[in-house]
């Protein structure tokens, strides 16, 4: 359902940044955003539901549903369709409920 453009497959050529999901190195597009990335990768689950630790990915794309919740940078509740990679951003899976803070 979601491939890249012929036309995006020539701009990662001319513009990669490196970064890391989950402890891997994968090399991605400037300017995509996290969730963009993560689905490139073929990684479809960014977080666990706090009940019954359902797997969750990227849905909406526009900031509305938050299943895209990961974290960056050590930083948790990002959410990943709002936020666009950087060179050298470390991004990984999280894990049960998010924290709100008061």
């Amino acid at each position: 359902m979601f491939n890249r453009l012929p036309e995006a497959q020539q701009a990662l050529a001319q513009r990669p940044i490196d970064i890391t999901i989950n402890g891997i190195a994968v090399q991605c597009r400037e300017g995509d955003s996290v969730a963009a990335v993560l689905i490139a990768a073929g990684i479809y689950e960014c977080r666990d539901t706090a009940v019954k630790e359902v797997p969750r990915g990227p849905f909406c794309m526009m900031g509305v549903c938050y299943d895209c919740l990961v974290m960056i940078d050590g930083q948790p509740n990002q959410q990943g369709c709002m936020t666009q990679v950087r060179s050298g951003m470390q991004i990984e899976r999280q894990q049960g409920a998010r924290e709100v803070q008061s």
